[in-house]
């Protein structure tokens, strides 16, 4: 599972950081550099499109994960290039913009726009496969998830594009519902399909969500 990421347009990145002169780059060594939205070669392309605006960068590094708490390390261990900057520009996922912002004072930007959770089904090749609604529907539907399978992430379908056990709003992909149609069939629990299911509950999903544990002994 990694989180996936792409890149912003040059020219929104350009007006975030239209008040600094002088900024610090960091990239991400794991989901970043697998998606080539945030690595080596992609923090280095930055950095030339940054100076090629007339932005001085004082020095960048890729941080082997964003995220970790270890970036606090990898901070002070690079502290004079990035005391010298005006900010920060972060090419990792939202997690990883945060995470430096917590262990230093200076403005911290985002250069890639986190869009989910992804797993890969194939080389190079990402799907979402939740996207943490807080009310699990997977056993009602034998394995298969409406909510990120389904375009219109219906809990009762399908709806009436569908044509061929392909997606009307997708047509690359396979209707989740014939998928879910097949499956329960398969396990002999087709009239299943016959119940309705309520309105997701989203203030389930109310921000900011957390949850406290008992610390194991």
């Amino acid at each position: 599972m990694i989180t996936i990421t792409e890149q912003k347009p040059v020219e929104e990145v350009l007006e975030n950081l239209k008040s600094c002169r002088k900024v610090y780059i960091i990239g991400c060594g794991t989901c970043a550099t697998m998606l080539h939205t945030g690595g080596k070669t992609e923090v280095i392309e930055m950095k030339d499109k940054l100076e090629a605006e007339g932005k001085e960068v004082t020095g960048w590094m890729v941080i082997p994960t964003a995220c970790d708490p270890l970036t606090k390390e990898a901070l002070l261990e690079n502290a004079r290039d990035v005391d010298r900057a005006d900010c920060i520009l972060v090419m990792s996922c939202a997690f990883g913009v945060q995470t430096v912002g917590l262990y230093n004072d200076k403005a911290v930007y985002p250069a890639l726009d986190t869009l989910f959770l992804g797993k890969e089904t194939r080389p190079g090749y990402f799907v979402e496969v939740c996207q943490q609604c807080g009310q699990c529907v997977l056993g009602q539907y034998a394995g298969i998830c409406p909510m990120t399978q389904c375009a219109k992430s219906l809990l009762n379908g399908p709806c009436g594009g569908a044509s061929n056990g392909k997606c009307e709003q997708k047509p690359e992909y396979d209707c989740a519902w014939v998928l879910i149609y097949d499956r329960l069939k398969k396990l002999g629990r087709i009239d299943e399909m016959k119940e309705y299911v309520g309105p997701t509950d989203y203030s389930k999903m109310n921000k900011q969500r957390h949850v406290e544990v008992t610390p194991l002994d």
